[in-house]
């Protein structure tokens, strides 16, 4: 019997990858954990000691719920390390996953990979086997395969080191279970080798059910921005119908509501109010855009910069229902800004429009008292000349104006008789179409949303019995 040359064997599939994560922020962090909550023995590998140290000692730098649990969880299963030792995760990964931040670069929309390049560039030095890397980063059309070229022409082990990409599709304040408990999985490879690998990390989610769609690299890279710019778009498009409302007297409220019945476009993401912000959909938005220019489509996607630039206008719009209130002159006024992160559950104030908003009122002359659950060191650390209160309590007393800019669950359940006799007057904005209009006025406030009119009231569905209906009924 003759041999096979050893260049025509297939490589050996692992079924237990060990695995390594470059990167332990929001993205990384999370994927340590839940790789090592479902079984594998993770590194999670950092350039930050001072990060690296706090993670190894259970403690997590940011806000999620239940991760810091978790983690602890993964730590005591001995399945979980963190390290800043390139050489040591090398060694020890099958599998190497890719999740450092790709943020906008400065005086520019395009995405700055200069962490992406510098965590491949390191980590591939240290390659001396047949491995993979995986990037879960959201990056340009093409990163890939310029990774590829430079993984192989870095790397001691050269061509046997591949390179796949895996899209990430958290939500922040969810991302446990959009780990664990995915609605796809996006696998872009160029070997059936690198494929196989990838399906050996995820086998439990895969065989719970979940579907994968497998492609090539570009589309893999092109789904999280693809995703990003259609949710981004279906946002700013019902906060265009609310400034269409604002000059004619209807209610994009009701509208939103109507529009959602239709299957064909669905309620989600149909949520009018101050518009998405936070480290991904601007960023990648206008980094889409960016990388279409370069590539002579950037027409096929220009109606982006007219989503950015509708986003934009609800935060100025926000601040002008604010200066309505007061008389048209925000000088001087006493403002509570309920809210920070950029959404509720989280503490991400990147491109926050909370955050954004106090600013800009405090810039006309207010003062402003911010108030948010989880966001205030960050908060802090941004804007450091803004007031900071310790409850929301505290955040109201002697406010002549309330605006809702986060819509956390404390705000949504606040009392507005009790709030009321907090206020110097009951005056609020509701940027997030948060509260109850109908409970507010009730109790002496005046009530103010971006596309609703100044008397808003709560809508009403009335489902008018059938007789096939009464049938379906009668026979249960």
């Amino acid at each position: 019997m003759s041999q096979i040359p050893a260049q025509m064997t297939t490589p050996p599939i692992v079924e237990h990858p060990r695995i390594t994560v470059v990167g332990t922020g929001y993205l990384g962090a999370t994927h340590a954990v839940c790789m090592a909550l479902l079984g594998y023995d993770v590194v999670g590998l950092d350039v930050d000691q001072a990060k690296i140290d706090q993670l190894a000692a259970g403690v997590l730098p940011i806000f999620e719920p239940d991760l810091e649990e978790k983690m602890q969880e993964a730590l005591a299963s001995g399945r979980l390390r963190f390290s800043t030792d390139v050489a040591l995760a090398a060694a020890h990964g099958d599998v190497h996953f890719i999740c450092v931040g790709t943020p906008q670069s400065k005086g520019s929309d395009a995405a700055d990979l200069s962490y992406v390049d510098a965590a491949v560039t390191s980590l591939a030095r240290e390659l001396s086997r047949k491995c993979l890397i995986v990037g879960k980063s959201t990056v340009p059309i093409g990163t890939a395969r310029r990774l590829t070229a430079l993984v192989r022409s870095t790397a001691p082990a050269g061509d046997l080191v591949e390179l796949a990409w895996n899209p990430e599709f958290l939500r922040e304040g969810y991302a446990i279970k959009d780990t664990l408990e995915p609605d796809r999985l996006v696998f872009g490879a160029e070997s059936d080798w690198a494929r196989a690998q990838l399906a050996a990390c995820y086998a439990s989610i895969i065989a719970a059910g979940t579907p994968v769609v497998s492609t090539d690299l570009s589309t893999a890279e092109l789904v999280k921005v693809a995703a990003n710019s259609f949710l981004a778009t279906k946002i700013s498009y019902i906060n265009a119908m609310a400034e269409v409302c604002e000059a004619t007297g209807a209610d994009v409220s009701h509208l939103a509501l109507a529009l959602s019945y239709d299957s064909r476009i669905g309620g989600r993401f149909l949520k009018p109010g101050l518009g998405f912000g936070g480290g991904c959909l601007p960023k990648d938005i206008r980094a889409f855009a960016h990388r279409a220019e370069t590539l002579g489509v950037g027409q096929a996607v220009s109606f982006l910069r007219h989503v950015d630039a509708i986003n934009q206008r609800r935060r100025q719009r926000t601040v002008d229902l604010v200066c309505e209130l007061v008389g048209g002159q925000l000088s001087g006024a006493r403002i509570a800004a309920l809210g920070a992160a950029f959404k509720p559950n989280s503490d991400d104030v990147r491109d926050a429009p909370a955050l954004d908003v106090a600013r800009m009122l405090h810039e006309a002359g207010a003062v402003v008292t911010v108030y948010d659950p989880a966001a205030m060191a960050n908060a802090r650390r941004r804007y450091p000349d803004l007031s900071y209160a310790q409850s929301l309590d505290e955040a109201v007393m002697g406010a002549q104006v309330v605006v809702l800019l986060t819509e956390w669950d404390e705000f949504r359940k606040a009392d507005p008789l009790r709030l009321g006799e907090l206020v110097q007057t009951r005056f609020i904005v509701d940027g997030r179409h948060a509260l109850d209009a109908n409970r507010y006025q009730a109790a002496g406030w005046d009530y103010r949303a971006l596309g609703r009119p100044v008397r808003a009231g709560s809508v009403t569905v009335i489902e008018f019995e059938t007789a096939e209906r009464t049938a379906q009924l009668g026979a249960r």
